[in-house]
């Protein structure tokens, strides 16, 4: 079936659950632009929730919410090129938000909760990236009760401005009320980012209440307490301070993002460029990626005209949303096959008009959004192989999915019968700089850790087609099977991931990914892959007589106490 966007309630009967929306079909944000400057305010619709049996009281929020916020955070950055500051805000009465809805995680299945939580960080650092790298600055205007998950879309702005009038306060309660934790980035963000005290930080992540007032701007958890008779007038003139710092263009015109050409049905979801494959006996998604058949625009202004039909920017788009329809819709789906075809020069010619034109904003957004979905596939629970054939262009930005692997198999000559010369891979400039990943290193940086010598080795052979020898020998690709080989070899190592432990390829996988050196990032998301998987599914948190189930109850948890 040919799909479109819409609005954010899982399709009826089929539990499918669409991130592709428009700010016609918010229910739950309220966008509007003033000059360089745009206000983004919360205001939940708390019966358009993504599922029944809850509601989204005082601002709390679902995953519908959140696809809402991303989708305008995108719009932000492509289509107002001249905004140079987003107010954060909430148009409810005295609440700004409450954070996750507590019984849409307690109805909620595990895999649900954690694909959830990432998705919400994602968007956060979505936000952080931005403001550091396309200096569209965002500020909170918290104008009521800022609480857990509320408090954690404070802190991925740059200032965060509170209401003194006597009520409104910051918390993160997650621990005393819930027996789980601020895991979409809440504890990272306050003594990583913040750079709260320790002990401050012990103190306030255990007080239900939240804090206000001055304390909580001696303790570095606001920027900045306003009167409330003049919040409004403040929040505007800084608003102002911080758009006018920008160096976004502020008479540019922006690109609709229209909606995804997308097909869904009979095992496959096919967009322009992109093509899924499942293979459910094998849990196996096989993403096929075709270069562009002709040369791309080669200029800024020729970029622009092309518009979202710029090949590296529809792939972007594309590529996003088949990732998320993986992760939310088919969570049976463990391992996740890269494929390439086209010509690799194709590519390569992309790769070098995005570097050409770096210092267009358009060009710079397109360039930050593949870094974004690049680390969306880092960071997803599957295992990843990419399979190098006759035919296939793994060059510069498709190369990428190759580094960023768990293994990758590169055919060793050609096929018996097949009339296409040997594989190749090809380095661009887009493999060494544009593209870090959460550790903030490259993925050849990363591979290299022990010897980063090769990195420069590599370079010297940028633009260099490489064969298969010549790929190993460099340490791109992890295997080069010849053609005797190559189908039982990588039948092996697929039914050979079906057979392990997702669990146990979620933690192995999340450990390998990112050596190297911690970030703020990496710490998020190992908290969300190891220390939020668990707690959220301890009887403390979940089970019968958890918080999480009888939160609102009147009832008392039972805990277990032993700390394991």
């Amino acid at each position: 079936m040919a799909e479109t966007a819409g609005d954010l309630r899982t399709e009826e009967g089929t539990g499918r659950i669409d991130i592709q929306t428009r700010p016609d079909a918010y229910r739950h944000w309220k966008l509007t632009i003033e000059g360089n400057v745009a206000r983004l305010a919360m205001d939940v619709d708390e019966n358009a929730t993504l599922a029944p049996g809850y509601a989204l009281k005082l601002n709390s929020y679902d995953l519908g919410v959140d696809i809402e916020l991303y989708d305008a955070i995108q719009r932000l950055r492509f289509e107002h090129p001249e905004v140079g500051c987003v107010v954060v805000t909430s148009d409810k009465p005295r609440v700004f938000c409450a954070g996750a809805n507590i019984n849409m995680l307690g109805r909620s299945s595990h895999a649900h909760k954690v694909n959830f939580c990432k998705f919400t960080n994602e968007t956060r650092n979505g936000i952080e990236d931005a403001t550091g790298n396309s200096h569209q600055i965002y500020i909170c205007a918290i104008n009521g009760t800022a609480a857990g998950g509320g408090y954690e879309l404070a802190l991925a702005c740059d200032y965060i401005m509170l209401i003194d009038d006597g009520s409104s306060t910051v918390s993160l309660p997650e621990l005393p009320l819930l027996a789980v934790l601020p895991g979409t980035g809440g504890l990272t963000r306050l003594v990583d980012k913040r750079k709260v005290r320790h002990d401050h930080a012990d103190f306030f992540c255990t007080t239900s209440e939240g804090m206000r007032g001055k304390r909580a701007v001696d303790w570095n958890l606001i920027d900045e307490l306003v009167p409330g008779a003049r919040f409004r007038e403040i929040v505007s003139e800084r608003a102002r301070e911080f758009a006018d710092r920008s160096d976004r263009p502020k008479n540019a015109t922006g690109v609709a993002l229209t909606p995804l050409k997308r097909e869904i049905g009979g095992g496959r979801i096919v967009y322009d460029h992109v093509t899924v494959v499942l293979d459910r006996a094998d849990s196996t998604a096989t993403i096929t990626i075709r270069a562009p058949e002709t040369a791309p625009p080669a200029t800024a202004a020729e970029i622009h005209e092309a518009d979202t039909a710029f090949w590296p920017f529809a792939l972007a788009r594309e590529l996003d949303d088949a990732i998320m329809e993986l992760r939310l819709n088919e969570q049976e789906i463990g391992t996740w096959v890269f494929r390439t075809e086209g010509d690799a020069a194709m590519v390569a010619a992309a790769d070098k008009a995005l570097l050409d034109n770096a210092g267009d904003w358009l060009v710079r957004e397109i360039m930050l959004y593949l870094k974004r979905v690049l680390k969306r596939i880092d960071v997803s629970s599957r295992s990843l192989i990419a399979l190098v054939e006759p035919g296939s262009c793994f060059a510069g930005t498709l190369l990428e999915l190759v580094l960023a692997s768990d293994r990758s198999y590169m055919l060793d000559g050609v096929f018996e019968g097949g009339n296409e010369p040997p594989a190749a891979v090809l380095l661009t400039g887009m493999n060494f700089g544009p593209y870090t990943m959460s550790s903030g290193l490259t993925r050849l940086e990363s591979r290299f850790l022990a010897a980063p010598e090769r990195v420069g080795e590599a370079r010297e052979r940028q633009g260099e087609p490489l064969e298969a020898e010549d790929a190993e020998a460099l340490g791109l690709i992890t295997f080069i099977p010849d053609d005797i080989d190559w189908e039982d070899e990588i039948r092996i190592a697929i039914e050979e991931r079906a057979s392990f432990s997702p669990d146990a390829l979620t933690g192995m996988e999340a450990s390998l990914r990112f050596a190297g050196p911690e970030t703020l990032e990496t710490k998020i998301f190992g908290r969300l892959s190891a220390w939020q998987n668990w707690i959220f599914q301890r009887p403390n948190a979940a089970g019968e007589h958890g918080a999480l189930k009888l939160y609102g109850t009147g009832r008392k948890s039972q805990y277990d106490r032993r700390r394991v």
